[in-house]
């Protein structure tokens, strides 16, 4: 009979300990999402079609200014590039008072490219909008988050941090 229950107990402890073994910790569930985040961001660039989303910008000389209350993207395409984004900051010719609209243009880029770093994608483009050309480079994180950078003529520098992701089409939601 001692011998059954000590049979019982040692069977117990053993399906109870395999049991413990199988779970993943923390920090192996956070390495295989830092993984799957990457896989995602890759094929999302591969496929050279994906939408920018700014949270926060950085005009030159000013604080940061919250956007995620404001609606703004730019759409990265390699023969479309369209562009909704806000400006803060100086303009120093062509723009008329009042009359400005922030980053808005849309067009074919006469640059497009690119590259992969240790850290991060590089894409660089240049646009001709109706009045400027707007210089393009933003930084993609393998995680998803990006830096995007725009400068023109017209315009002192901005920056904005956000993230990408895919381009939505209207019938996909």
């Amino acid at each position: 009979m001692k011998s059954k229950k000590i049979i019982l107990v040692v069977f117990l402890l053993l399906a109870v300990t395999f049991s413990f073994a199988q779970e993943k910790t923390r920090k192996q569930l956070r390495k295989e999402k830092q993984i799957e985040k990457a896989r995602q961001t890759s094929i999302l660039i591969d496929s050279n079609e994906f939408v920018f989303v700014a949270n926060k910008a950085f005009p030159l000389g000013f604080r940061d200014i919250d956007l995620t209350t404001n609606p703004n993207f730019i759409e990265f395409k390699p023969d479309f590039i369209r562009s909704e984004m806000p400006f803060f900051g100086r303009g120093y010719s062509g723009i008329g008072y009042g009359g400005d609209t922030g980053l808005k243009f849309e067009g074919k880029p006469s640059e497009f490219t690119i590259e992969k770093g240790k850290k991060t994608y590089e894409i660089k483009a240049m646009v001709r909008g109706k009045q400027d050309v707007f210089k393009i480079l933003l930084s993609v994180f393998f995680d998803g988050n990006a830096s995007l950078t725009i400068s023109s003529n017209n315009r002192s520098t901005i920056s904005y941090n956000g993230e990408i992701a895919k381009i939505e089409k209207k019938g996909d939601k």
